[in-house]
């Protein structure tokens, strides 16, 4: 493959303005290599299997996208793009957007400073490879960009990223930024800035209240996530609505993981529900592409709040 081609950028799409913009969002990985399953060995037969199914949960949402004619964001594990090359070109070929997840799905608060530019460049380079455009988005594993990790916003812009998706503005055990803002925002990094896209959430009081997706998703009832969801759309602080998903949430008969009563509880609970209620929340709805609103904020991005991750708490201060 030529370099020109691999590192073409799809056309954007135009922004929905008729009230927030809806980015839906899918977080491609096996279902083994959760945060809840860290430490857990896990056999190559059961790896292979969940390798498989991930295959084709993701093949049957790309059918559901395409039903719809509906354009998402798949943020991609590294190794998936060395292993199934063919999926991530059917997640390209089919007008979606292919961004990078990182390249085995470590979280940013394992690795040192040389090792995350590694592993962000390997994984963008095999996904580029794969899906024959340009990859310019990152997520980071179980939204691992914290204040400790922020240093990571300057490697993303040196190594070409356009933006990131990786800051939750939520209390949390595992990740979060309770005081970034909840729309699109400037992250300011030790030497530079790059966009942040952060994933949905509501106001309530003084407390921010995910309502992304992923486990939220699954434990909230269908009317609830959907009001949530409306509220966040109507929210002008919110900027944007980022919801976020995996592939083995919409594979309800997968072997369980033998994980902690907390954990089979976050990973398991409502899966059974998933398939129906994505088909719901697909229906009538109109979404775009995380690149799509990244260009378009790109062009004004002297309008949007900015916010410094690694300086501790405080407030965002107000474009230049």
């Amino acid at each position: 493959m030529s370099e020109e081609k691999s590192t073409k950028i799809a056309s954007p799409e135009p922004v929905v303005s008729e009230t927030m913009p809806t980015v839906l969002s899918f977080d491609v990985e096996e279902h083994h290599r959760i945060e809840a399953a860290a430490g857990i060995e896990v056999d190559r037969s059961l790896r292979e299997d969940y390798r498989r199914r991930m295959a084709s949960t993701t093949g049957w949402i790309l059918d559901r996208l395409a039903a719809r004619e509906i354009r998402a964001t798949f943020f991609v594990v590294g190794q998936v793009a060395e292993d199934d090359p063919g999926l991530v070109r059917a997640i390209a070929d089919a007008g979606h957007e292919v961004a990078s997840h990182g390249w085995d799905h470590r979280r940013i608060v394992a690795m040192t400073r040389d090792a995350f530019r590694e592993d962000l460049r390997t994984s963008k380079d095999a996904l580029q490879q794969a899906a024959g455009v340009a990859v310019v988005g990152y997520r980071a594993p179980t939204f691992s960009l914290v204040r400790r990790t922020a240093w990571a916003l300057d490697i993303m812009a040196d190594l070409g990223f356009l933006y990131d998706s990786s800051i939750y503005p939520v209390r949390h055990d595992r990740y979060g930024i309770p005081e970034a803002p909840r729309g699109p925002f400037v992250a300011e990094g030790e030497r530079v800035e790059i966009l942040e896209i952060p994933p949905a959430t509501i106001r309530l009081g003084r407390v921010n209240i995910p309502v992304g997706g992923g486990g939220y998703f699954r434990l909230l009832p269908g009317p609830i996530f959907r009001s949530a969801l409306s509220l966040s759309r109507r929210d002008p602080r919110s900027g944007a609505t980022m919801l976020y998903f995996h592939p083995w949430e919409f594979d309800p008969d997968q072997p369980r993981l033998p994980l902690n009563r907390a954990g089979r509880f976050r990973t398991y609970v409502g899966i059974h529900q998933t398939r129906s209620r994505l088909e719901r929340l697909m229906t009538g709805r109109r979404f775009m592409r995380a690149v799509d609103l990244a260009m378009h904020l790109d062009e004004r991005r002297d309008r949007l709040p900015r916010f410094r991750p690694g300086h501790g708490p405080g407030t965002p201060h107000s474009p230049r």
